[in-house]
């Protein structure tokens, strides 16, 4: 069979030990059905092709030690069809262990393949990687953003970090740019989100009362001319959610493509701020292992820095932007 095509694989019968269980059903083929489109393991899912213990599953169910789990057989695409996701150059690791390996995502790279998107750091971790026997998102961060990323290692090591995500246990920091002169020193920013689709698909998020409630803790870190350079601290997780609060009060993003002015985006290119201002440059957490506290810190990138220097130099209140 032509490798363009792509190549069946027979029947599989996989027996779940304790390391595995707890994952849901659609997580778990997806890490193991390694080149096979999202769409179709969710195919074969609908459809009932996938069995546990001889019986149908819904995507959300969550195996359980001792499970047989049937996969079907399946259609790998090809590296000519696909294209695998490239060794290429090793992503920064700020701390790695035996449980969790932390990232410092560089701006630009998604954290998954999905959206038009065929790789992301996990895939590519993964390809470098190729004896490891887990590597997982514990948590996402958007592809214009870069900093700091964990991933998991273990099944219980996962199970831990969202459970601590879930209870607010992980300390979240993110410095970004802004348009204006933020007052507060410190200020809570408390505004319901919902997310949305576009006519052509694309995901976007609003303030609604109908929306999910979310918290932001924003800090003045220094006014540079007519912008502020801030600390937000994530008390929820939601998706977009610093963008669109700070934009919401008037505040938007530097180099935001999605809730920013775009004209002064426009004029900020021109001066040599190519992306989006904004950056996960902190993670406080008990390890899921041992429970010691660790604290990470990642600078802002080069690109960014070099933005806030030329700021410093101009001084004046950024009329000219």
């Amino acid at each position: 069979m032509n490798t363009a095509q792509g190549k069946a694989i027979a029947v599989r019968r996989e027996r779940i030990d304790a390391e595995g269980a707890g994952q849901r059903v659609d997580n778990y083929l997806l890490r193991v059905c390694k080149g096979v489109p999202k769409s179709h393991v969710y195919r074969i899912l609908r459809s009932g092709e996938v069995r546990v213990n001889g019986g149908r599953v819904d995507a959300t169910y969550r195996l359980k030690d001792g499970d047989e789990v049937r996969i079907p057989p399946v259609r790998v695409v090809g590296p000519d069809a696909r294209g695998a996701a490239p060794a290429g150059k090793a992503l920064p690791v700020v701390f790695e262990d035996d449980a969790i390996l932390v990232v410092d995502k560089p701006a630009g790279k998604a954290v998954h393949g999905g959206s038009g998107v065929s790789f992301g750091v996990i895939e590519q971790l993964r390809s470098q990687r190729p004896d490891a026997r887990l590597l997982e998102l514990a948590h996402r961060i958007d592809r214009e953003t870069s900093g700091l990323l964990i991933v998991a290692k273990k099944r219980s090591a996962l199970k831990a970090l969202h459970d601590m995500m879930r209870e607010g246990r992980i300390d979240k920091h993110y410095l970004t740019l802004v348009r204006g002169t933020w007052h507060n020193a410190l200020q809570h920013v408390r505004f319901p989100l919902l997310k949305y689709l576009l006519p052509d698909g694309e995901r976007r998020v609003r303030v609604s009362d109908e929306g999910k409630p979310s918290h932001s803790v924003v800090r003045k870190v220094e006014v540079l001319g007519g912008f502020t350079l801030l600390d937000v601290e994530l008390m929820t997780g939601r998706t977009h959610q610093i963008r669109v609060h700070l934009s919401h009060l008037g505040f938007p993003l530097c180099g935001d493509d999605k809730y920013g002015d775009f004209a002064l985006n426009k004029a900020l290119e021109k001066r040599g701020l190519k992306r989006m201002f904004l950056h996960a440059a902190s993670l406080s957490f008990e390890h899921p292992g041992s429970g010691e506290r660790i604290l990470l810190q990642s600078p802002l990138p080069e690109e960014l820095q070099a933005f806030v220097e030329i700021l410093e130099q101009k001084g004046g209140d950024g009329t000219s932007f």
